[in-house]
This record gives C-alpha cells, structure tokens and sequence, in this order.
C-alpha cells in the first residue's frame, strides 16, 4: 500500500498542468525590460536569460581604472606616513566581494601553499604584508607604484564578456615604480553586480608573462 501511495505521489508531482509549466516558464525567462533595452543598446550577446541586472561596458572599465588607481593609493598613502592598511582593507571591502560572499585571488607573486587568497586576511597581507602567517609577503602595493593603468584583449570592448550580473575581463596592468620601471601583468577579472549597483571582484587571477628565454 505505501507503494501504490508513493507511486501516486510522483506521478502527481510529474503531471502539473502544461499551463503551470508554461507559466514557470515565462516567469523564469522574463527579463526586465530596462535591463533589455540594456542589453539591446550594447549588442550583449551572452546575457543569461531572465537577468535582473546588467552590467554596462563603461562599470567594467571604470571598475578595472578604480582597481589600479587604489592601488597607487595605498603606496602613495605609506610614503606620506598615513595609515596605509586601513586602506587597504577598505579598497578590499569595496573593490573585492570578501565582505558578500566568495572570492577566488591568485596574486601575482604567491607560491606554494599560500598561492591562493581566499579570505581577506589573505588577500590584506598580500598588499600590505606585516602578517606573520603569510611570511613571505612583502606587501606588492607598497613598492610603491606611482601610476598603474590597465588594457583588456582585443580592440574596444572584445576583452570583456558580459553575463549580466557577471563580467569577465582579460587583459594586461602595467605598473610603474619611482624610478620609472614599468611591469606589466596579466590579469584575468571578474565582476559581480550587487543588489545594490556595485561591482565587485569575485575572481582575480595575475601572472607575469612567459618568458621562453
């Protein structure tokens, strides 16, 4: 008996009205129709559907020049004696998505077991250093850098991929010490739109370029 009634329980569950299918359906795909006008205007081709937000070309590339701009900042701050960590932190809870959630960082001089900076602490002592537990950091922001800019891959927008909520860039940062020495690295970025119309870092991975020689 408590098969057949088991039995009875799925086949109910497996036969909602196709109208009710219909109708989920639609409530899942229906996107926002200002976020579509979006979406049409920029040409977005990846979009997912029923997206709610959208991210916009000129949020990622202002959200990449914020990036290398704290950067400076926090460098800039240590040479004029202020409180260059506090700074840090701060840059790491607007600009990063450690204080809502997830965040995946591979910096660009991390090895070994500490490669990965999954948490704040992490990621703080890679800018600043002073952690005991992440002894080999020597702060990368505290060389410091007096000018940081960035290029994405391909021409105009062709290094970005908009997902809506989400957007992944690829290309390079070039940094420049006080002596004038230019670095460049590779950086592969990608963006989460809050609730509250912030961008936010949710992967950020660096490398330096291959060198064959």
């Amino acid at each position: 008996m408590a098969i057949v009634i088991l039995t009875g329980l799925i086949s109910a569950a497996c036969t909602k009205p196709a109208e009710k299918v219909e109708e989920d359906t639609q409530t899942a795909t229906l996107t926002n129709p200002e976020v579509q006008s979006v979406i049409d205007e920029l040409g977005l081709v990846y979009v997912e559907e029923g997206a709610q937000y959208i991210i916009t070309y000129d949020e990622v590339n202002a959200a990449q020049q914020a990036w290398c701009d704290a950067l400076v900042k926090i460098g800039q701050t240590k040479e004029e004696g202020g409180d260059y960590r506090k700074v840090a932190e701060q840059v790491l809870s607007e600009a990063y998505n450690y204080d809502y959630g997830k965040v995946f960082f591979k910096p660009t001089l991390a090895f070994g077991d500490q490669t990965f900076r999954n948490d704040k602490k992490g990621a703080l002592s890679y800018f600043v250093g002073g952690d005991p537990d992440f002894p080999n950091d020597k702060g990368f922001a505290l060389t410091p850098w007096v000018k940081a800019r960035y290029d994405n891959a391909g021409s105009d927008n062709q290094g970005i991929q908009i997902y809506g909520s989400v957007a992944i860039t690829m290309g390079n940062v070039w940094v420049t010490d006080k002596e004038g020495n230019e670095t460049m690295v590779e950086k592969t970025w990608v963006f989460k739109k809050g609730i509250d119309g912030k961008l936010r870092i949710i992967v950020h991975k660096s490398s330096l370029p291959f060198n064959p020689s």
